[in-house]
C-alpha cells in the first residue's frame, strides 16, 4: 500500500497541468451549424469498414454506425427487433424465421441504379451471411456460423421479407449470435464490385455513411438522410449530421484533448489518469465533477488467472498446479476486493460468484460456487495436497503481459503469505497468446470478453470437445459437456438455471481463478445527451444531440 501512496505523488505534476487545462480552456465551439460528433479512436488506426471482418472493438463502433444486424443488444442485454420486426423458431429448434421490414434501403451508391440507395431484402441477408462463411471471404466471424448451420441450405429467401436460418442442431443462443457486427447485412451490389477493397468503400443500412477516409489520420461519416429508423415521437434519426473520427494513439493525450473540449467521448482512460481522476471507491473527485459527465456501467467481462488441467500434457510434468486441491488453495489465497479497491479505483466487482460475469442475464449474485478470501482455508488445503504451509512446493510460474503486471504481483504477493511460491514472467501479448493456443501456457494471466449477450459465450471456455480457443484450460468433464449439449435447445429461464448448474460444476475443479467483473467508464462533454452503449460496449450515437 506505501508503494501505491509513492506513485500518487508521482502523479501531483501531471494534477497541477490538468487543473490548469480545465481552468484555462473552454469547451471547444464551432461557428458552423452543423451537429459534429467527435470520436478519437486510439487505437491509431482502423483497419476496416467491412463487417465480415469487425474483429476489434473500434470495427464495431464504426460498423455499427454504417450497417445494421437483423436484431440487436439494447442496454439491459435483451435482444431487441432491428432490420427483423419479429422472428420465431420451430419446436425442434432447428428453424429460425426472421420476418424483416419493408421499408429499409441501403445508402445511396454509384452502384444502384439512378445512385440512389435499393430496398434492403431477404436475398441481401442470405447473400451477407453466405459471405461470412465463403472461405474466400475468409472471415473471423465464419465461427459464427460454422458448425450451428445446415451445411445445405444454410440460409433461404422465402420471399422479399421473410429468411430463414436452417440449423444442424439446436442452438437457442442463435439470436444473440446475430447481435453480433459480424452479421451486418450488406449489399451484393457493392461487396462484389469492390472485393477486399469494400473495407474502404462500405455501404449499409445505418444512420451513417462514409464521406471521407484518409486512413490513419482522419475518418469522417455524414448521416444518412434516407435512413429507416425514428425516434418514439416520430422524428428521423439520427439528429447528428455528422461523425469525425480521429486516430491519436494515446490515451494520455486523448484524454487531454477531451479536457480541452476537442473530443465528444472517451472510453476509459490512460492508467496514470486513475488516481488523479477517481477516487478508491471509483467516484470522479469533487474537482473535476461538473466539468464533463462520466458514467460507470458493466462491461461483460471476467479478468481471470487460467490453469492447464491437462495432466496428461508433457509441460505439465512435475506441476503442482495439476492438482485440483492446490488450485482451490490458489483461489482462496486471493484477496480480489484487495485488487478492485487498489488497482481498479473501484471499477468492477469481485469475482467471488463464478465465470459468468456481473450483468449477464444468467449471473447468480447469490452464489456460493464461487471462492472468496480465505487463508486459512487455503492452508487447510495445502496440508491436504502434502504441503503443510507450502513446504516442499515447486515455485508456480505465472506468464503475464506487461500491462497485467501489477495485479500479478499482488497475487503472488498473496500466494506468499499463505506458502505458496510463485515467479513471474512477462511476454508479449502475441507470445503469450499463441502458448495459450498450443495449451503450453501452465499458469496464465488473461481477460474474456463476451460476444454476445448469452452466458453460452463464457461456459463455452470449458467445454471438452472445443480445442484452444475458446478452452485454453483443456477442462474436461463428461458432465459438464453433457449439459452443455443440453441447454442449446432449453428456453431462457431453464437454460439459464442449467447455466448456473454448469459454471459450479467448473468452479469445483477451479481451472481458472476469477479476479474481477469488469466495469467500463464513459466520459462525454456536457452538451453531449442521448448517448448510450450496452455491457458489451458497442456504443450507439444515434439519438445523440448536441447543444
Amino acid at each position: 500500500m506505501r508503494d501505491m501512496k509513492k506513485s500518487y505523488f508521482l502523479y501531483l505534476p501531471l494534477f497541477g497541468l490538468l487543473c490548469f487545462i480545465l481552468s484555462s480552456c473552454n469547451t471547444a465551439t464551432s461557428n458552423s451549424s452543423k451537429k459534429v460528433f467527435h470520436l478519437n479512436l486510439s487505437a491509431g488506426y482502423l483497419e476496416s469498414m467491412d463487417p465480415a471482418f469487425a474483429k476489434d472493438l473500434y470495427m464495431m463502433w464504426v460498423d455499427h454506425m454504417i450497417y445494421n444486424t437483423l436484431v440487436e443488444a439494447d442496454e439491459n442485454m435483451h435482444i431487441v427487433p432491428s432490420l427483423a420486426k419479429r422472428w420465431e423458431v420451430s419446436d425442434d429448434g432447428l428453424t429460425y424465421t426472421f420476418h424483416l421490414r419493408n421499408d429499409v434501403y441501403f445508402q445511396d451508391n454509384a452502384l444502384f441504379e439512378n445512385g440512389k440507395g435499393k430496398k434492403m431484402t431477404a436475398y441481401d441477408v442470405v447473400y451477407s451471411f453466405k459471405r461470412i462463411i465463403d472461405p474466400n471471404t475468409a472471415s473471423p466471424g465464419a465461427w459464427i456460423f460454422n458448425g450451428h448451420v445446415n451445411e445445405t441450405h444454410p440460409f433461404v429467401a422465402i420471399d422479399d421479407t421473410t429468411v430463414q436460418i436452417c440449423l444442424r442442431t439446436p442452438f437457442r443462443p442463435l439470436p444473440e449470435l446475430l447481435s453480433m457486427a459480424y452479421c451486418n447485412i450488406v449489399p451484393h451490389e457493392v461487396a462484389e464490385h469492390w472485393g477486399k477493397d469494400f473495407r474502404s468503400h462500405p455501404c449499409g443500412t445505418g444512420p451513417f455513411m462514409l464521406s471521407y477516409w484518409d486512413e490513419s489520420n482522419a475518418l469522417n461519416l455524414i448521416k444518412n438522410s434516407h435512413y429507416w429508423e425514428q425516434d418514439s415521437s416520430g422524428a428521423q434519426l439520427p439528429y447528428l449530421d455528422a461523425v469525425q473520427v480521429s486516430f491519436i494513439d494515446s490515451k494520455a493525450t486523448e484524454f487531454q484533448l477531451f479536457l480541452q473540449g476537442k473530443i465528444d467521448f472517451v472510453n476509459n482512460i490512460d492508467g496514470s489518469f486513475k488516481d488523479l481522476l477517481l477516487a478508491k471507491d471509483g467516484s470522479l473527485r469533487k474537482e473535476f465533477r461538473n466539468r464533463f459527465r462520466m458514467e460507470k456501467s458493466t462491461y461483460l467481462n471476467t479478468e481471470y488467472m487460467g490453469f492447464l488441467t491437462d495432466t496428461s500434457s508433457a509441460v505439465m510434468k512435475g506441476e503442482p498446479t495439476g492438482n485440483v486441491l492446490i488450485r482451490r488453495a490458489i483461489n482462496y489465497a486471493v484477496n480480489r476486493q484487495k485488487i478492485v479497491t487498489y488497482f481498479k479505483n473501484g471499477m468492477g466487482t469481485p469475482a467471488t460468484r463464478g465465470f459468468i460475469p456481473a450483468g449477464m442475464p444468467s449471473y447468480d449474485s447469490s452464489a456460493k460456487y464461487g471462492y472468496n478470501y480465505d487463508p486459512q482455508r487455503s492452508l487447510q488445503l495445502l496440508a491436504e495436497a502434502g504441503y503443510p504451509k507450502g513446504h516442499g512446493l515447486k515455485p508456480i510460474k505465472i506468464l503475464v503481459q506487461d500491462n497485467y503486471v501489477d495485479i500479478v504481483n499482488f497475487v503472488c504477493g498473496e500466494l506468499q503469505e499463505v506458502g505458496i511460491p510463485s515467479t513471474i514472467e512477462v511476454m508479449q501479448p502475441n507470445i503469450l497468446r499463441q502458448q495459450m493456443s498450443r495449451s503450453e501456457a501452465v499458469f496464465f494471466r488473461a481477460q474474456w470478453v463476451a460476444d454476445y449477450p448469452d452466458a453460452e459465450t463464457y461456459l463455452v471456455f470449458f467445454n471438452g470437445h472445443f480445442p484452444a480457443p475458446p478452452n485454453y484450460t483443456r477442462f474436461r468433464n463428461d458432465t459438464f459437456d453433457h449439459w452443455y449439449d443440453e441447454s442449446l435447445n432449453l428456453p431462457d429461464t431453464a437454460r439459464w438455471q442449467l447455466y448456473r448448474k454448469m459454471d459450479s460444476l467448473a468452479m469445483s475443479y477451479a481451472p481458472v481463478v476469477p479476479l474481477f467483473y469488469d466495469e467500463m467508464l464513459h466520459f462525454t462533454q456536457n452538451d453531449i445527451a442521448g448517448f448510450s452503449s450496452n455491457p458489451m460496449n458497442i456504443i450507439d450515437i444515434k439519438r445523440v444531440k448536441k447543444k
